[in-house]
């Protein structure tokens, strides 16, 4: 049974790469009367795809035709021996420093969780970059080549893609590793052990790493799926002829499909096997009898709840001041908690200045971006630069290759990068947290796990790799324009983005609502005559409150690098304004001035050329996913303060005159009286 259903969710995911392969041919053809209809389109790619014959290779322009496995197996094996040599070495270092660190003393440790925080919130195409930056800063300087930055023809590139691509696996997991040792090492059975005189070195050995690898293999998919995502722009940056390649040279819905099989086969069953090996996941039998067992308070309870809701709202009506006033001073508490924490402050300052400030350029300027096609010396007559031009007092940043401020473009795209990152993930988490209720009051034992396992299925699809898919057709114009406005292709970029993630969300939010719902006090709550909708608003909301807040600013995150992936190959928010003019076209740019408009210069080899002020673009990422992590870290340790793990000592507050003089009051017999004792 275990092999069956593992068989049925692998076609499932085929089916699910099947339906993808087919939107970018749907999505171009919209607009067109005589186009068929996405049900008639997948129809006939599925009739196709059961055909060996129709498999096969196609480049536009290209009057040959070739089998599409035969082409792509040799990509593929590369691109899947950069991927293990990366997920090997990032593993294996972050085991090696885990273990290490382990034993070193607490004032040295904390710093390197401080830098291992920082380096999450670098995004790899930097790394990738920098790397290329010291290999040619070495051979210039020494005139020593270190190793080869980028392939050429036949020459293959391994050893610099392996290195940027094992940096993701490296830090997640070496923070991954650390905590869950630290967790181990609490627990009550390590005290008895050391009681019986076994060195911590023979419990880490023995005992930690054993409990530890359960929950690191579920982790591992998270990894997996993250390297994936990144090594579609490292090959991309590194010139590497793999699997990436191909499959931009052939957009063929026949090659989108074959090489998203390619990816997903091997991972899908490696951990389906592992999973069955390690025993898959431990249900308890009072989370089981909870799942299954309690159908009268939970399956069909959602559908009650627009009429419960309806007399909440009435309700709130009739006592609409008292409620209001109520939930400010609520409100006006839990804000004031995150202020007060000065990462969470300092985070969120950061978005509310910078946005703001971009609103306010853009209204007193009317986006005016500076423009200067040669720039002169004092004397107006020596030509001092042309673009891209260099810093200076002129262009505080720089310029582009037509002669655009990039600080100008900067502080007008901030608005627009970071207001629709935001608004992505929150509609990510609000999606999640819908489907969420649904999932967990609504749905059975057995379907939740379906669904578990289906949404699993995900982690081996790199996101980057399918919203490009998906959004090249919209954002990418043709000779005769675009195929949708431009308010359309906002809609349908910010729709894409936001579905691809919310089956992860719904399971993630879902399952943290089940855990929630088998606390004792629910029992309670239950017994009193709490319905669903009063258990969800009064109860679990507040305690998974937090959990979404981290929550979102993981996905803001998430959404600004795919946002990086996306701008590595010319596909802006909004749209890319493209020059057809085979002689003197312009370079791809952005329609808005976002962000990522600007990270296709650092892919066309700005760089290595010595425009090394394109790095800026990447800065302005690098901060804002930083105050992020601000805000997750504050939202973190608010929480902490909270529940009572971390202990907020308050500091005495000084007095004015100084230090607070402290009179001790004189006695003398005459104040005391004997009692209890007669008189002789």
């Amino acid at each position: 049974m275990k092999y069956f259903r593992m068989v049925f969710f692998y076609i499932l995911g085929i089916i699910s790469i099947l339906i993808i392969s087919v939107l970018p041919n749907y999505f171009s053809s919209l607009g067109f009367p005589e186009a068929p209809g996405f049900l008639k389109q997948v129809t006939d790619f599925l009739v196709a795809f059961v055909n060996p014959d129709s498999w096969l290779y196609a480049v536009e322009g290209s009057p040959g035709k070739f089998s599409v496995l035969d082409v792509l197996w040799e990509p593929f094996l590369y691109s899947a021996k950069i991927l293990l040599g990366a997920l090997l070495l990032g593993v294996g270092l972050a085991f090696i420093l885990a273990f290490s660190a382990n034993f070193l003393p607490k004032h040295i440790l904390q710093p390197i969780k401080r830098v291992l925080d920082f380096l999450e919130s670098v995004p790899d195409l930097v790394f990738a970059t920098l790397l290329q930056v010291l290999v040619i800063y070495v051979y210039k300087a020494s005139g020593v080549h270190l190793f080869a930055v980028a392939g050429y023809m036949e020459d293959k590139v391994y050893l610099a893609p392996i290195l940027t691509l094992s940096i993701l696996p490296m830090v997640t997991l070496f923070k991954l590793f650390l905590l869950l040792i630290e967790e181990e090492f609490i627990k009550e059975y390590v005290v008895f052990l050391k009681s019986k005189g076994i060195s911590s070195i023979g419990i880490l050995i023995k005992h930690i790493l054993r409990n530890i690898m359960p929950s690191s293999f579920y982790h591992l998919k998270l990894v997996i799926w993250g390297t994936l995502s990144s090594q579609f722009i490292i090959e991309r940056v590194f010139n590497v002829h793999g699997l990436t390649f191909f499959l931009l040279e052939s957009f063929t819905p026949m090659t989108i499909a074959f090489s998203l099989i390619l990816i997903f086969t091997p991972f899908y069953f490696f951990f389906q096997f592992i999973d069955l090996w390690i025993g898959g996941e431990k249900v308890t039998s009072k989370e089981f009898n909870f799942l299954k067992g309690d159908k009268q308070t939970r399956r069909g309870s959602f559908a009650g709840w627009m009429e419960y809701v309806g007399h909440r709202f009435l309700y709130k009506l009739k006592n609409m001041g008292s409620s209001f006033k109520k939930m400010s001073k609520q409100v006006f508490r839990l804000v004031t908690a995150h202020i007060k924490n000065w990462k969470f402050a300092l985070g969120i300052s950061f978005f509310i200045v910078l946005i703001g400030y971009s609103f306010l350029y853009s209204v007193m300027t009317d986006n005016l971006v500076e423009q200067a096609t040669l720039l002169y010396e004092e004397d107006g007559v020596t030509i001092r630069s042309t673009p891209p031009h260099p810093p200076s007092e002129a262009f505080l940043f720089g310029s582009t290759e037509l002669g655009f401020s990039i600080a100008d473009q900067l502080i007008i795209g901030a608005k627009y990068t970071l207001i629709f990152g935001l608004l992505i993930a929150l509609l990510r988490v609000l999606g999640g947290l819908f489907f969420g209720i649904v999932f967990a009051f609504s749905l059975p034992y057995r379907l939740q796990k379906a669904i578990e396992k289906l949404t699993d299925s995900i982690h081996f699809l790199p996101l980057s790799l399918i919203a490009y898919i998906l959004l090249r057709p919209i954002l990418m114009p043709t000779q005769s324009g675009f195929a949708y406005t431009f308010t359309e292709r906002i809609i349908l970029e910010i729709t894409i983005l936001t579905v691809l993630v919310i089956p992860l969300t719904m399971v993630l939010i879902g399952k943290e609502m089940n855990r929630v719902l088998q606390y004792e006090f629910i029992a309670s709550a239950k017994v009193l005559g709490g319905g669903s909708f009063h258990l969800f608003w009064r109860h679990i909301l507040p305690h998974i409150g937090p959990r979404l807040t981290i929550l979102f600013g993981q996905q803001f995150i998430q959404v600004l690098l795919v946002f990086i992936h996306l701008g590595v190959f010319n596909l802006f928010f909004g749209g890319t304004k493209l020059s057809f003019d085979p002689m003197m076209g312009d370079p791809p740019s952005s329609l808005s001035y976002e962000w990522s408009g600007m990270i296709g210069a650092v892919a066309r080899g700005s760089i290595s050329s010595g425009h090394y002020w394109y790095l800026w673009t990447l800065v302005a990422f690098v901060l804002s996913i930083f105050a992020m992590q601000l805000i997750i870290q504050g939202v973190k340790e608010v929480q902490q303060v909270k529940v009572g793990v971390i202990y907020k000592v308050k500091k005495a507050r000084k007095k004015k005159n100084g230090k607070a003089s402290i009179q001790t009051p004189a006695f003398s017999k005459k104040d005391f009286k004997q009692i209890g004792r007669r008189e002789a």
